[in-house]
């Protein structure tokens, strides 16, 4: 196979993330390619890594959840990786003539330019100057970073590391001749499961797959693109049945996800609590506690999310399949960490456009933010 793709980030989102999308690409469209991985952190490859080289760059992904109302748990092989090197090796793989494609998953800090450090666009600097002084054809970047526009802000991050060290040639090159995308990722990896459901999978597989990750059925991938580049034609996502969506602004994407996730999560985290629950899945199991999540969601959330309807629809219904996942063992203690700030950004827009459009406050949603006040009044803050 050829291998078009280069991936900065060795860890469980991105190989039951991208890798996972790569083997379905392979598999049904013929897209043939393997993925070298770059660890973007150490000189040393990490045990993980090195596990991952010994066995070939083959592992696993079990995909565990809701789907369609149906419990689901499914596994599946991935051997689209050629392997795993280090950041010293960035030079010899830029100049691969088949490459065309660089992801990353280095963490929301990973996109940040400080002067004379090397940082991740200061290794993305490197390989483009190779390339470009190889004479090779230019690369498309798809960063997975939590951060806005992360696309956008790793072109700065290079272009600024490029000006630091004088380097116009290589910044004319990225200009003239990369694109880079932004994105929006969307699905929990749990990482590695549990002792139990360990020992069932090796029985199952005949080995045990220590590079094994388990994440949830549900995937969404939303790819901001420039006007008149045409990514499907060269990563054909779509065609391998995967749900993806192009755009020319995310904008709105951004906010469905936001609003019925992570608003949703920030609502019932503290009345959840005040109940005794310690999970998300065990809270949504609860006849009466599901049914104010369901309230939270589709009648407060749902009319202030500007999307087509039916779209709407889906993903709210999804959303509540992804709470109600036995296997994801989601500690709502984990969800409550910096709950003030998390419900003024995700909570409180949705309050006023509610308002807004209703003239009253969205009751359910209040019952949450009276409840996250008595914890912190109760803790003396």
């Amino acid at each position: 196979m050829k291998n078009r793709i280069l991936q900065f980030g060795e860890g469980n989102f991105l190989r039951c993330f991208i890798d996972w999308m790569v083997q379905r690409m392979n598999e049904r469209t013929g897209f043939d390619s393997t993925v070298r991985i770059i660890q973007p952190i150490g000189t040393e490859l990490s045990s993980a890594s090195r596990a991952l080289n010994g066995r070939g760059g083959r592992y696993h992904t079990c995909l565990r959840g809701i789907s369609g109302g149906e419990t689901v748990e499914e596994i599946g092989e991935v051997n689209c990786v050629s392997g795993v090197s280090t950041s010293d090796e960035i030079e010899r793989h830029a100049v691969e003539p088949d490459l065309r494609f660089v992801f990353s998953n280095t963490t929301e800090a990973g996109i940040q330019h400080v002067k004379g450090a090397d940082t991740f666009p200061a290794k993305v600097l490197r390989l483009a100057r190779a390339r470009c002084r190889a004479g090779l054809g230019g690369l498309v970047f798809i960063p997975c970073e939590l951060i806005e526009n992360n696309g956008r802000e790793l072109k700065s991050c290079v272009l600024q590391h490029a000006a630091d060290e004088g380097d116009s040639e290589t910044a004319d090159w990225i200009g003239s001749e990369c694109v880079f995308c932004s994105t929006l990722v969307d699905r929990i990896v749990a990482g590695r499961p549990e002792p139990e459901a360990a020992a069932r999978y090796a029985a199952e597989l005949g080995e045990r797959d220590e590079a094994l990750v388990c994440g949830e059925p549900f995937h969404f991938f939303v790819i901001e693109t420039p006007e008149g580049f045409d990514l499907e034609a060269e990563l054909p996502l779509k065609a391998a049945g995967l749900n993806v969506v192009y755009t020319a602004d995310m904008r709105p994407y951004r906010v469905r996800k936001v609003r019925f996730l992570n608003a949703t999560h920030t609502t019932m985290v503290y009345p959840a609590l005040e109940r005794g629950f310690t999970e998300v899945a065990g809270a949504m199991a609860d006849p009466e506690f599901g049914a104010f999540v369901h309230r939270v969601i589709f009648d407060e959330i749902f009319p202030t999310v500007d999307l087509p309807e039916a779209e709407k629809i889906e993903y709210a219904r999804s959303v509540v399949e992804r709470f109600s996942n036995p296997f994801a063992h989601h500690r709502l203690e984990s969800i409550a960490l910096n709950t003030v700030a998390k419900w003024e950004t995700r909570c409180l827009p949705v309050v006023i456009d509610y308002h807004r459009l209703r003239g009253e406050l969205p009751r359910n949603m209040m019952s949450g933010y009276e409840a996250m006040a008595r914890h912190y009044d109760g803790a003396g803050v």
